[in-house]
């Protein structure tokens, strides 16, 4: 059978190759494929966002079982959440989370919408997003192009030019428009991203058994391995910072809440030095080299007694003295979380 686009246009043998190929080898027993609620598709697309499924599988099922559904996670403190997402990098995506959760209990009922153009007005959805949780939730025709997408059509239907560019970005849609049939929408989302994710690898990808390789423009011309053009290459800048590891006669260190705007948003993290102290009490630890997607962040921890310097902390939602080991329960940024883990062991 030969399935035709929303408009009416012949999609070609593409949907029926790949989801003939999906029934039999793509993933089916994913946690957010057992019960495919608005909320659990929502939570896996946002989480799948810059990050691996097999990464994403137990942040989910610890997520789920703390907010199980968007009632729950509205009605959650924001550390809260930050804390279960801690290490998953990318924090932006929780706050929008929470965000979004309580603008559908205010406006929405308790629900998500059940519309793309609605759910796209919402924190942290975009086109793509708000398509795959339409077609994944509601079984419903909604054109998807997210990262693995972008890289099985730009070598399918060989398109030149970086993804990330506004007119390569159109005619990838247009692509995927054309590729995705009037039915089963939420096998087809499902079926399209496994073969980016398993197959259509950025780098060596599986040709000789993919399923439209047949048809596959880049390996007609050898350029899988030119396709998609990466992103032109820029050199990271490096950024330098000093930490102070303050401890308390109880053994508690002092922890700085982190400004909503910028990096570790909203995370709990060490106080900044603009200088090091130099006296006895100060103790140089192991220097950490953390990559961002834009910088690379090189940080100096510097441990420091609480003696003679009597820290206050003037307001408890901006500074505060934890215990190691309590701290370890907050939402901490992955380099953060490696230092009060070494005061712990220590």
């Amino acid at each position: 059978m030969r399935r035709e686009t929303g408009d009416g246009r012949q999609a070609g043998e593409f949907a029926d190759q790949l989801l003939e190929w999906w029934e039999v080898h793509g993933r089916h027993d994913l946690p957010w494929q057992m019960d495919r609620s608005p909320y659990r598709v929502w939570l896996a697309e946002i989480m799948l966002q810059q990050t691996q499924v097999g990464t994403v599988i137990d942040y989910f099922q610890r997520f789920t079982t703390r907010f199980p559904d968007l009632k729950s996670l509205a009605e959650a403190d924001l550390d809260d959440v930050m804390a279960l997402w801690s290490g998953l990098g990318y924090y932006a995506r929780a706050r929008n989370l929470h965000k979004t959760a309580q603008i559908c209990a205010e406006q929405f009922g308790g629900r998500l919408p059940e519309t793309a153009d609605a759910l796209e007005q919402l924190p942290g959805i975009g086109r793509s997003t708000a398509n795959a949780i339409i077609a994944q939730a509601h079984d419903e025709r909604a054109v998807i192009l997210d990262g693995n997408v972008k890289r099985v059509l730009a070598r399918h239907a060989a398109i030149e030019g970086w993804p990330g560019r506004s007119a390569v970005a159109r005619v990838l849609w247009e692509e995927a428009d054309r590729r995705t049939p009037s039915d089963r929408a939420r096998d087809y989302t499902q079926a399209i991203m496994d073969l980016g994710s398993g197959i259509c690898r950025p780098r060596n990808p599986d040709c000789p058994v993919c399923p439209v390789s047949e048809t596959c423009q880049a390996l007609m011309q050898d350029r899988t391995d030119q396709l998609p053009e990466p992103r032109p290459r820029r050199e990271r800048p490096h950024r330098s910072v000093k930490l102070a590891v303050i401890e308390n006669e109880h053994g508690e260190v002092l922890l700085e809440r982190r400004p909503a705007a910028g990096i570790w948003g909203g995370l709990w993290s060490l106080p900044q030095l603009d200088e090091a102290v130099k006296d006895e009490s100060t103790r140089a630890l192991e220097r950490i080299e953390h990559h961002f997607t834009h910088f690379v962040l090189h940080i100096q921890p510097y441990h420091l007694d609480d003696d003679g310097l009597h820290v206050r902390v003037a307001d408890e939602g901006i500074r505060q003295w934890t215990r190691p080991t309590d701290a370890l329960d907050l939402g901490l940024p992955r380099p953060i979380r490696t230092i009060i883990e070494g005061l712990v062991q220590d």
